[in-house]
């Protein structure tokens, strides 16, 4: 793929070595050429941070034994880590689904295990974190981004003040959200604190009930189908055509994503379902990307959306959902607990990756002025960890290692305030379908379809919404809050 790479990336470079006017004049001469106007625009926002082609030339090939090596290491290590439990031996995705047991021993025993493991191999991580970083560094200078996390927003396609104030807002939050969230759970579950282990705990008389695969699929399909029957017959292909690999097995990669692989073929889902609850809205995000994949195909090599917007309908998918079994539950104890269980994912979809990336611009600072030794890594994620959970939660000792298992960091640095966006973007969308939902399928479908051709001021202003407005943000947040509201209540 490098090799092939290199062939090609003189493409990218010409395009933007085009004079403005002199692409304005060609628009204007070919019906053909305005078709990719999307795609050469979106190439353009990388022209000012465009170096020389040999040097493109040279970091394109060298990224194979730089940066990609050191990428595949930490996968390779991840994938083989087996953590002690009873007398068995688990991989990460299956120790860590223990933290969620409703049996207090056992999620302690879990949370030991994990972090006595990540901390024998702190000193690897520390080590891949430290280059991957520095990597990254040396590139952002030669560009002049100015900021480390300025190449993802380009990449992203969105402006750097936007990004600013959605994780403003958010760390503004953290006390309404988060703090008053889990010193009420510490409640429900009669202690003065949580243990760290505790946070993803059932609630008291919350059932662990186990879903098969099979109900799965019809929930999530009917939630869909009650929304939008042509996106309902969209997913139904995943499942008829085999196109979801669900069950966990060892050596498998732990969490969940959707692949959309080329636009001629068609996406393919990996999961870890073992019939949590949790599991059912894992597929329905899933599916939610395996949709849009799907109906943005159409658009070719423009079908790709920035992270931002790929997060949408997949979280929209999950609202859909999970609104689809409240409206269906009418027990009093059982409807708190499955708000209960909401919030706690939002918190962990906004809070939790707003403070993810807080963690990594304080890494990616720490680095310019030389090698981080693991207490400065560690000490950075448990001060960025106890500001964004609040005073409800106590970490033991072992916790500092935790941020080693997040493959992001690894993978796609500062990817994770995207989660938060397509969050809070979801919320406000669905207070738009909840005012209006006449029409509002056929406008989201057209979102989806459009795929990467038109950017977030075009894809929500038909709904009434901008992304650039401050009060934007607070809307999505404060649909998370009145969750909450309702659960002192």
């Amino acid at each position: 793929m490098t090799d092939i790479g290199k062939e090609l990336i003189f493409f990218s470079l010409e395009v933007n070595r085009l004079d403005d006017a002199q692409l304005e004049k060609q628009y204007s001469q070919s019906e053909r050429l305005q078709h990719f106007m999307p795609w050469i625009r979106d190439c353009r926002s990388f022209r000012p941070y465009q170096l020389s082609d040999e040097l493109e030339t040279l970091l394109h090939e060298k990224s194979v034994t730089g940066r990609q090596s050191w990428v595949r290491l930490f996968d390779e290590t991840l994938a083989a880590l087996k953590f002690p439990f009873d007398s068995d031996e688990l991989s990460c995705a299956a120790i860590l689904d223990k933290l969620s047991s409703p049996d207090e021993s056992i999620r302690k025993k879990a949370a030991k295990s994990i972090g006595d493991i990540l901390a024998k191999n702190n000193r690897l991580f520390v080590q891949i974190m430290n280059v991957i970083v520095k990597d990254k560094a040396i590139e952002d200078q030669w560009r002049k981004f100015p900021k480390p996390i300025s190449s993802r927003n380009v990449s992203n396609y969105i402006e750097d003040h936007i990004v600013e104030a959605l994780i403003d807002s958010v760390e503004k939050n953290y006390a309404n959200l988060s703090h008053r969230y889990y010193k009420m759970k510490a409640k429900w579950l009669g202690k003065e604190k949580l243990e760290y282990w505790d946070r993803n705990a059932p609630l008291p008389k919350q059932e662990e009930k186990i879903i098969p695969w099979a109900e799965a699929v019809d929930i999530v399909l009917g939630a869909y189908g009650r929304f939008s029957p042509r996106m309902a017959e969209i997913g139904k292909q995943f499942f008829d055509k085999n196109w979801v690999d669900a069950p966990v097995r060892e050596g498998k990669e732990s969490g969940a994503f959707s692949h959309s692989t080329v636009p001629s073929v068609h996406p393919y889902i990996l999961m870890n379902y073992q019939g949590k609850p949790r599991d059912v809205m894992t597929l329905a995000h899933e599916l939610g990307h395996g949709i849009h994949q799907c109906l943005s195909a159409s658009q070719g090599i423009m079908a790709y959306t920035p992270l931002t917007l790929a997060e949408t309908a997949s979280v929209f998918g999950e609202q859909l959902t999970f609104r689809a079994l409240l409206d269906r539950q009418k027990d009093h104890d059982n409807r708190k607990l499955m708000i209960a269980q909401k919030v706690e994912d939002m918190i962990n979809t906004v809070v939790r990756q707003i403070a993810f990336c807080e963690f990594e611009r304080k890494v990616h600072d720490l680095r310019k002025d030389g090698e981080l030794s693991a207490e400065a890594i560690n000490q950075a994620w448990m001060s960025v960890q106890a500001r964004s959970l609040g005073e409800g939660i106590r970490f033991d000792e072992e916790y500092q290692y935790y941020w080693s298992y997040i493959s992001h960091f690894v993978h796609s640095p500062f990817y994770v305030y995207s989660y938060a966006f397509g969050d809070c973007l979801v919320n406000a969308l669905y207070g738009v379908y909840q005012e209006q939902p006449q029409g509002f399928a056929e406008k989201y479908i057209a979102m989806l379809t459009a795929g990467g051709t038109l950017r977030h001021k075009e894809l929500l202003a038909p709904f009434g919404l901008d992304a650039g407005d401050p009060r934007f943000w607070q809307k999505g947040l404060d649909v998370i809050a009145g969750f909450i509201d309702e659960l002192e209540a």
